[in-house]
Parts: structure tokens; C-alpha cells; sequence
């Protein structure tokens, strides 16, 4: 209660927008009002031929395409996600829960062949896996190496490089290198981390555990289903518009005078990779694009655009704590770089 006469501290607008956006009820009704209002300015635009300019449209054509690429992913991510919130009997996961660490790493990340889905959709399935018990290390191992171990992203790299020998060589080196840095991530960051720790706290959440073990399961999976799409699709288009106005205002070239120094090309494609934001289901194909660039840079291309880029970027902002992405990075880009200085060595 606040004392006679004096005043409530006044909270900036720039905070009442954060909170409203990063946790309230409101921000999901905000969400689809802003989603509606570009939609409609797009077609505006589009009707009155206004920014037809070259930047404009890379900007539009970037952002619709990460958009329609994401958002199918984020739902079959939410439906998972769902599904493990309501039908997963809360001692399932006690047996997995007991293993030593050294194995629940592991076996989470191998456990990502199973699940094919870009990584827009294994953020989701994460962030339940560790609120409902799974060791966070084993949580972001699952969660990093979905995105690479999958058979569709594997098949689609051999198809993209030619199949036969070479197509062998980058789908090897993709899978081993991705699952290395999955681990390594899952046990530097998540070793010593308890899940309130990790996870940023959604309002409701508990609320909603507590309706579905009384009520009707049907209605508590629509209701996380719906809650998890909408959370995670409003950062995947915040995360595409980043990602189209970098692209937008970057020059192709900036980068391609680096495609001959082993380790400057490695981190020149690791950092068009960040920016891309691409699926990766898809990425081989632009990754076997970049032939001035030797094979290890794109490795390191294909292996490092699962696990960060703009959109992700924005997506671990809303699941994670805020030193998340600074400790993911600080482990994996040493990793991916020794690591395609191998391939190369060997290949």
C-alpha cells in the first residue's frame, strides 16, 4: 500500500513496453495488433508502389521469407511443447533425470535425430524439457543438436554438396562437429546451473500446470499451445525484421575479400550466418553458394547458424537468462573454429 501523500515512482515508457512485450498478458493482443498493422502497411505499399527501392525490397523479401520459413517450425515446436506439458506424467522424466551427467548430455543430444525440426522449434520443446525436470545441460545439448542431427537437414546437406564423396565429407563433418559443440555447450553452461537460473520466469505458467491436472487435458493443451506459438512467434518476427535490415544495409561484398585466410573465413561465414537467420533445412544450399570460401568455412557456416543467429538471438532473450547467448558464444566459436581447421587438415 502506498502512504498518504507521497507519490508512486514513475516507471519509464521504454520499461512498461519491455514488461508488456517480454511477459504480459496484453503483448500477445499487442502482438497481433502490430503483426495486422504491417501486414496492412505492406499491402498499402505494395497497392500505392511506394519503396520499391532496392533496399526496400531485400528488406521485405528477407522478412516474409524467414517469417514463412520459422513459423511452421515454431508451431510443430509449441505442439511438442504442449504435448510434454499435459501428457507427460511429471515422474517420466525421473529415470533420465538420475543418470550421471555424462551420459544425460550425450543422450539428449543424440536424442536430436528423432526430432525433425529446424532450431525454432527445439527452443520451445527445450525450455519444457528443463522446467519440467531435464538437467539444463542436457536440455541445451537436445536443444542445439536437434537442428543438425535431424535426417532432413542431413540429407538436404548431402543433396546441396553433390552427394557422393564430397556430399559424405560435409554431412560427416556437419553432424560430428554439431554435436561436439551441442555437448560442449550443454556441459559448460548448464554443469553448474539449476533451472530458475537458466529460464526466464513466464506469468501463468505454474497457474496453468496446476488447471491441467484438474481440468480438462483437451482445453490445457490448447491453452499451451496457443500461449508457446504466440511467445515464440512474436521474437521470431522482431528476430526477422533484425536480421532483413541488416541485410538490407550490408553490402554481399563486405565480406569476401576474407575467403582466403583459414580462420578469418571462417569467422567472416560464421558472422553471415548470424545475420542470414536461415533454417536449417535449407541452409546448405546457400552454404555450398559461397565457392570463393574454402570447405571448412562453410562448415563453419553450417554448423554455427543453428545454434545463433538474429532471430535465435531474440528467441534466447525471451526463453533464457540475459547471460545466456554471451556464454553459448564464448563456448562454441572456439569450438566450430579448431574444428573446421580439422576438417580441413584431414579432408
Amino acid at each position: 500500500m502506498e502512504r498518504a501523500g507521497v507519490a508512486a515512482p514513475t516507471v519509464p515508457s521504454f520499461l512498461r513496453l519491455r514488461r508488456a512485450w517480454e511477459t504480459g498478458v496484453v503483448s500477445e493482443t499487442v502482438f497481433g495488433r502490430l503483426l495486422g498493422g504491417f501486414v496492412l502497411l505492406v499491402v498499402v505499399a505494395s497497392a500505392l508502389r511506394l519503396g520499391h527501392g532496392p533496399a526496400a525490397q531485400t528488406f521485405l523479401l528477407v522478412f516474409t521469407s524467414i517469417v514463412i520459413e520459422a513459423l511452421p517450425f515454431i508451431l510443430v515446436g509449441a505442439l511438442a511443447s504442449a504435448a510434454i506439458a499435459v501428457f507427460l506424467p511429471e515422474r517420466a522424466l525421473d529415470s533420465l533425470a538420475r543418470l550421471p551427467l555424462a551420459l544425460q548430455i550425450p543422450g539428449a543430444a543424440l536424442s536430436g535425430v528423432a526430432f525433425p525440426v529446424c532450431e525454432c522449434g527445439s527452443v520451445p520443446v527445450a525450455r519444457r524439457l528443463i522446467a519440467r525436470g531435464v538437467h539444463p545441460g542436457a536440455g541445451i545439448a537436445f536443444m542445439l543438436s536437434s537442428p543438425v542431427l535431424n535426417p532432413i537437414v542431413l540429407a538436404s546437406t548431402w543433396v546441396a554438396y553433390g552427394g557422393h564423396a564430397r556430399g559424405a565429407e560435409m554431412v560427416a563433418g556437419r553432424a560430428s562437429l554439431g554435436l561436439v559443440a551441442a555437448c560442449a555447450a550443454g556441459l559448460a553452461i548448464g554443469r553448474r546451473t539449476r533451472a530458475s537460473d537458466l529460464l526466464r520466469a513466464r506469468p501463468g505458467e505454474r497457474a496453468e500446470a496446476h488447471d491441467h491436472e484438474q481440468g480438462d487435458r483437451a482445453t490445457a493443451f490448447s491453452t499451451h499451445l496457443v500461449s508457446d506459438f504466440l511467445f515464440m512467434g512474436k521474437f521470431i518476427v522482431l528476430g526477422a525484421g533484425l536480421s532483413a535490415l541488416v541485410q538490407a544495409s550490408v553490402p554481399e561484398s563486405a565480406l569476401s575479400t576474407l575467403g582466403g585466410a583459414p580462420v578469418m573465413s571462417s569467422l567472416a561465414l560464421m558472422l553471415v550466418a548470424f545475420v542470414l537467420s536461415l533454417c536449417s533445412e535449407a541452409d546448405a544450399f546457400i552454404a555450398a553458394s559461397f565457392t570463393s570460401f574454402s570447405s571448412g568455412a562453410q562448415l563453419a557456416f553450417l554448423v554455427f547458424g543453428p545454434i545463433a543467429d538474429l532471430k535465435l538471438s531474440v528467441l534466447y532473450g525471451a526463453t533464457f537468462r540475459r547471460w545466456f547467448l554471451l556464454r553459448l558464444l564464448a563456448v562454441t566459436v572456439p569450438l566450430i573454429v579448431i574444428g573446421t581447421l580439422i576438417f580441413e587438415a584431414v579432408t
